[in-house]
This record gives structure tokens, sequence and C-alpha cells, in this order.
């Protein structure tokens, strides 16, 4: 079985989920506080911590910066490890902060500020490029674990590529197939949001739902796993 370009499988996940609206958020900082919170924990518990940084007046740079760290650990506790994420959203506010806001981000080309991000504590690829092409709205790909299953079953990709082997691979081949440049950072977050719906539909870790799978034609590994049932 010959695998599916990338651009197929995102038109074919597009066809049966629809647009996703990602990410939830009210505002660019609480898409990059989303982005931390949501290391190592599932997406309801984020959603629990940030209501309660909301309800604590703590949804602004300066109010996080200014907090008692024991204090926005516990406002945060129903993300897990919160005693190390108040730790890295207040490097993040406070480096917000030093910049001038948000806004004065803008002066960053994409690459410069990637390399801001990274050289703050705890930032990692995958959180930095959440940030980036979903707070900032720049053409990165997020590449988590969920991608890397899915480009892996359908034969696209081994799934243990270095994270920018990986992402920059998905970038020039989504390029090529994209007309408009002006579609690729609502393309790639899309796409991402896609594969997270899909992961969690269908595409499990451990035995797979093949049978309801809207890519099973096209997936070398659907006959590995036998068409699972749900």
């Amino acid at each position: 079985m010959t695998s599916p370009s990338l651009w197929s499988v995102y038109q074919t996940l597009y066809g049966h989920y629809g647009e996703q609206h990602w990410w939830p958020g009210e505002s660019a900082l609480e898409v990059m506080v989303g982005a931390v919170l949501t290391q190592n924990t599932a997406w309801p518990n984020v959603e629990k911590a940030i209501l309660a940084m909301k309800q604590e007046g703590l949804m602004s740079a300066e109010a996080i910066v200014s907090a008692a760290p024991q204090r926005l650990a516990q406002v945060i506790r129903p993300s897990g490890y919160f005693n190390i994420k108040a730790r890295r959203l207040q490097s993040l506010c406070q480096w917000l902060v030093d910049e001038g806001g948000i806004e004065a981000l803008a002066y960053y080309d994409d690459d410069g500020l990637r390399a801001a991000l990274l050289s703050l504590h705890g930032i990692g690829p995958e959180t930095a490029d959440d940030i980036l092409l979903y707070a900032c709205q720049r053409p990165v790909f997020v590449i988590d674990a969920y991608t890397r299953r899915l480009f892996s079953r359908l034969s696209l990709f081994t799934g243990d590529e270095a994270y920018d082997e990986l992402r920059l691979a998905v970038e020039a081949d989504l390029r090529v197939a994209l007309d408009k440049p002006g579609s690729i950072v609502a393309v790639y977050n899309e796409y991402h949001a896609l594969i997270v719906r899909h992961a969690k539909a269908a595409c499990y870790k451990k035995s797979p739902a093949c049978r309801v799978c809207c890519l099973n034609a096209v997936c070398p590994s659907a006959s590995l796993f036998g068409l699972n049932m749900v």
C-alpha cells in the first residue's frame, strides 16, 4: 500500500471532522498560559486551572509575575506539577513584561521569536511552537505525540525523528501543497487540531479503532491492528 500524502490526510481529516476552532482561549496570553499548563496533563485539568486563575485575577502577565509563587502554584494546582509550572509561568511572563507586552513580539521574525521562547525556563520545542502558532499566528507546525503516532502509522515518517527534523519536513511538504501563502498558518492550526481530535476519536495509542477510522483505506497499519472495532 502506498502511503498517502500529508495534504490528502489533511483533506480527509477536515472532511470527516470539520473545523476544530482550536486553540481555546480568550486572549493570546491565555493561549500561552495554556501551552505551559498543558505539559504532562489532560486539557480538562488545564481548563480548571485557567478558570481558577481568572477568578483570582491572575490572567495578566503583570499579575502572574507579581503573585507569590506559592499562591500561584496553589491556584494552578489542578494542572499538576504546579510548583514547576508556576515557575515556568512566571519566567514566561517576566520575559513578556520585559519585552513590552505581547504586541512587542511582532518585531521578532519567526526564527528569532522561536529562539527567544526556547531560551526561557521550561519552554521546550512543543510548548514554544504551540505559542508561536496559536498565540502569535506564526507559520510553525506543532509536533506532538499524536502527530508522531498518526504519521508513523501512515508510514509517512518513522515517528522517532528529532523534533525539528520532523517539523521542518512536514512544513516543507505542506508549503508545496498550499497555493496561497496566507493560508499556511490557518492550515497548520487546523491540521494539528484535527490530528489531536482523530487520535482521541480513533487512532488510540493501544488498540486503535481502525474500523471506524476515516483513514483506514490508506493506512498501512490498519491491517496490522486487524481493523479493530470500537
